[in-house]
């Protein structure tokens, strides 16, 4: 799930929501510092650019603007980084001097002071309780056709894929002018979930392949400027989104396919849980600072402890054929893909200066903000499951 992001609790180094999302509504997000600026998370659209602050110090062209990048910008692109400007009378690279003002304490690691010496707030930073409903909604749906007729549930599968890729192409165009042919992929997309789940892995392959040529055939309707380029990410989409959630409907196609499905949600989902509670409780040690300064490794060990434990109990008592000890080797490959998926996500994010890839799900973002972690995890749980318990 993502690189979701929906605010964070206020005390440093904690694991909040992650600024891509991860499964349903859990994240890993670090507090804004400080100095950076505080926004609601209601009023901001989820999809615009973060805003930039220009430098106080001086204009773009001076040396103070020089010093705080070539575009002489001194505020963080994301509430969720850490804004290293100097104070006011503290000079650029130079530690607070006796001199310096004292810090405000009412905006000490992004918390409100409650006066008096009391202790601070701690704030999730988003609508915990329409995440929450949201969640519950979905996980309602999504069980009931698990088990109630598995056709249903490949429909919802298709209705999120195509829901992604409408949300990651609509964003490519609006932030980096790319037009990646939307039709194609939205019918090439079902196409590979449903050729998946009737013909197997072949009738995936056939179908990514049939989708890929029509993306190119598609966009030769249009002049030939930026060709390369837009056919380039209409492929790469085809295979980010529909393609590897072609691997759930592989799983399904299984005599417990059901439980395979409900094991991969479940571990996921716990992997996240595990991240956002050991994270927001004990993170202080960022793990991937340039991608995602909100997670730590201290939720990554959360995200294993907790998906290994789930993993070891999925396997025992739901899988037939499962054991213990697989369980606790599928939960550590589910707790390191989500982990990489999310980072995945954020880097795209980053990348084209967004927070959240929507704003379709009120408390987790978009549709691609639920499916960050859950996509890339989704071949690595089919291929152990056919290497412990068999592909029938």
């Amino acid at each position: 799930m993502n690189d979701s992001s929906w605010g964070a609790p206020p005390r440093a180094g904690l694991w909040g929501p992650a600024d891509q999302g991860t499964s349903p509504g859990y994240g890993w997000e670090v507090p804004p510092s400080s100095a950076g600026p505080a926004h609601e998370v209601g009023e901001a659209a989820h999809t615009r650019p973060m805003p930039t602050v220009p430098h106080a110090g001086g204009e773009p062209g001076d040396a103070a603007g020089r010093d705080q990048g070539a575009a002489g910008l001194g505020g963080p692109l994301f509430r969720d980084e850490r804004d290293q400007r100097p104070g006011p009378g503290q000079a650029a690279g130079r530690p607070p001097t006796p001199s310096d003002p004292a810090p405000d304490p009412a905006r000490s690691d992004g918390a409100r002071s409650t006066g008096g010496g009391q202790a601070k707030k701690k704030s999730a930073g988003r609508n915990l309780r329409a995440a929450i409903g949201v969640g519950v909604g979905l996980g309602v749906v999504i069980v009931a056709s698990l088990f109630i007729y598995k056709p249903v549930f490949i429909g919802v599968i298709a209705v999120a894929v195509v829901v992604g890729l409408w949300e990651l192409t609509s964003r490519l165009a609006e932030r980096k002018d790319i037009r990646v042919p939307l039709a194609p992929l939205a019918i090439g997309g079902v196409a590979m979930v449903v050729a998946g789940y009737v013909r197997g892995a072949q009738g995936a392959w056939v179908a990514v392949a049939l989708t890929s040529l029509a993306v190119l055939v598609w966009r030769m309707t249009e002049p030939p400027d930026n060709y390369l380029r837009d056919v380039t990410a209409g492929v790469f989409a085809a295979f980010y989104v529909p393609f590897l959630a072609t691997f759930v409907a592989l799983m399904l196609d299984t005599e417990d396919g059901a439980w395979r499905v409900l094991t991969f949600l479940l571990l996921t989902v716990v992997s996240d849980t595990g991240a956002y509670a050991v994270g927001w409780r004990f993170g202080k040690h960022p793990l991937a600072p340039r991608i995602s300064p909100g997670k730590t490794r201290e939720g990554l060990m959360g995200a294993v402890a907790f998906a290994m434990v789930a993993g070891a109990l999925c396997m025992e008592f739901l899988i037939d054929g499962g054991a213990w000890w697989q369980g606790l080797v599928l939960g550590f490959a589910v707790a390191v893909s989500a982990t990489l998926g999310d980072l995945g996500e954020s880097m795209i994010k980053r990348d084209l200066g967004i927070k959240d890839m929507g704003k379709l799900l009120p408390g987790h973002g978009g549709i691609m903000d639920r499916l960050d972690s859950l996509l890339p995890t989704a071949p690595v749980v089919w291929l152990l499951m056919v290497i412990f318990v068999g592909g029938g």
